[in-house]
């Protein structure tokens, strides 16, 4: 199959999926403002004849064919560098098809349980590869009260889970919530939410439906209003992508499309092997936004002619200090890479969780250095149309100058990138994501404990403290 051209891919998403935002049952996404900015920034990459970023978008496959390089599988060094390049210049409704290398990732293992399963996940994977399609990682369940396990709960259905099972398939009931992009992808790709014992068999189980299967509804939510302005939104207004409530009110799942269906010995690997990834993809986002802060704590500074100031300059240096460690931690991650059974290569499990945990627990106090070095100016600067009416206007300019060399209308982007990304609409949605994307910091904490050689420290201390071991 050809690659998908952006009018290829908008044009698929018209197929009767059902979806709500506001009250709004909307009967053509591809035609409501609320989509517009959502679908147009995936749109953007599927175009594979873009002079900057085409060839870093498609690559070759085993069979010889063009496909999307979110779907290559890295062999080597070079193609695990090629996927964290790609991971930065990529939006996240095509970065949620990392659900495959997740699932690709443990395919040996389950196929030491189910080996049809395993084939279920490849044929899964090369169908959507070979079309040029996206899946969301659909993970978290509602879960109810905490304290009981998915079996306990008032409603048997808190959890996703098997109700019925047929010699063609299974039925599944529940529902998914915090699905990133769930509206503007075409296959939702299940997982379990975390480990099952024994007694919940029917609740271990994993599978891929296409978005617009009978019986699956999405309820959406973002963090910006459909219609934004540029200037006073520079983030929000490009990169909005709405959260999914996605429910499955009896979906039928031909065999083909089951991945897991009562192996309970597979549901926690399931679970942890999305983690990595969308961690991963955590990460490479925190270098990239780490580095803008830094760029918008020097201009600030300089804008008030603070540049010398020594407050400003241990603040700016605290900046830098988070954005190299991120850059550090996720070079370490790729150089120290690990190997499936398979081949496939992918980041350090230690080192990205270790990253992850980091940005995760540094990132509020981050931002608490920008805001102060930025004042309340972040808050209270006025709008564009302000700016732009001549009476208001020339009272904006005159009182926000601050040097000959700094130009009032620059001054007011840079302020409205900052309040922007970290005290308004895609401010408020990342300050959640930072902490709860790919896991809390609970989530990181157990990885590490579980997998850093601890006999080896605790070795290395009884010798450092003359105990003969």
């Amino acid at each position: 199959m050809p690659l998908k051209s952006p009018q290829d891919y908008v044009q698929s998403l018209n197929d009767g999926r059902v979806t709500y935002w506001d009250g709004e049952k909307i009967a053509d996404i591809t035609k409501h403002p609320r989509f517009r900015v959502p679908i147009a920034l995936t749109a953007n990459d599927y175009k594979y004849d873009d002079p900057e970023f085409g060839d870093l978008r498609r690559y070759k496959t085993e069979d010889g064919g063009d496909a999307h390089r979110i779907y290559q599988i890295p062999r080597n060094t070079e193609e695990l560098n090629k996927r964290v390049e790609l991971l930065s210049h990529t939006s996240i409704g095509t970065a949620v098809s990392s659900v495959f290398m997740a699932l690709m990732s443990v395919k040996d293992q389950v196929a030491a349980v189910n080996p049809q399963y395993a084939e279920n996940i490849e044929r899964m994977y090369r169908y959507c590869r070979d079309n040029d399609l996206r899946g969301a990682e659909v993970i978290t369940d509602p879960k109810g009260d905490r304290k009981r396990r998915a079996h306990e709960q008032d409603d048997p259905d808190l959890y996703v889970r098997i109700v019925e099972r047929r010699k063609d398939g299974i039925v599944v009931r529940g529902a998914k919530l915090h699905i990133t992009a769930a509206s503007v992808i075409h296959e939702l790709v299940v997982m379990p939410t975390k480990g099952m014992r024994q007694d919940e068999t029917d609740y271990a189980v994993s599978f891929s439906v296409p978005v617009n299967t009978k019986g699956v509804s999405i309820i959406n939510r973002n963090f910006a209003p459909a219609e934004l302005n540029e200037f006073d939104y520079p983030a929000s207004s490009h990169h909005s992508m709405p959260e999914g409530f996605v429910v499955f009110d009896d979906v039928f799942v031909p065999w083909d499309r089951v991945f897991l269906a009562g192996e309970v010995q597979l549901a926690s690997k399931l679970a942890q092997s999305l983690g990595l990834w969308e961690r991963t993809g955590g990460v490479v986002g925190a270098v990239e936004s780490s580095e803008l802060f830094v760029g918008l704590a020097q201009l600030v500074t300089e804008m008030q002619g603070k540049e010398s100031d020594p407050v400003a300059q241990a603040s700016i240096a605290e900046l830098i200090t988070y954005a190299q460690m991120l850059k550090m931690s996720l070079d370490y991650a790729c150089r120290h890479y690990e190997r499936t059974e398979s081949g496939m290569v992918f980041p350090n499990t230690l080192a990205i969780n270790a990253a992850k945990y980091y940005y995760a627990a540094n990132y509020h106090q981050t931002v608490k250095y920008l805001h102060d070095l930025s004042g309340g100016l972040v808050l209270t600067l006025p709008s564009e149309a302000d700016l732009r009416n001549p009476e208001s206007g020339k009272y904006i300019r005159k009182y926000l100058h601050t040097k000959p060399n700094v130009d009032v209308e620059q001054r007011m982007r840079v302020y409205n990138l900052i309040r922007d990304l970290t005290a308004d609409a895609y401010g408020g949605w990342h300050f959640v994501v930072a902490l709860q994307a790919g896991g809390g910091l609970p989530a990181q904490r157990f990885m590490m404990n579980r997998i850093y050689d601890i006999r080896r420290a605790k070795e290395k201390a009884l010798r450092a403290a003359g105990v003969r071991i």
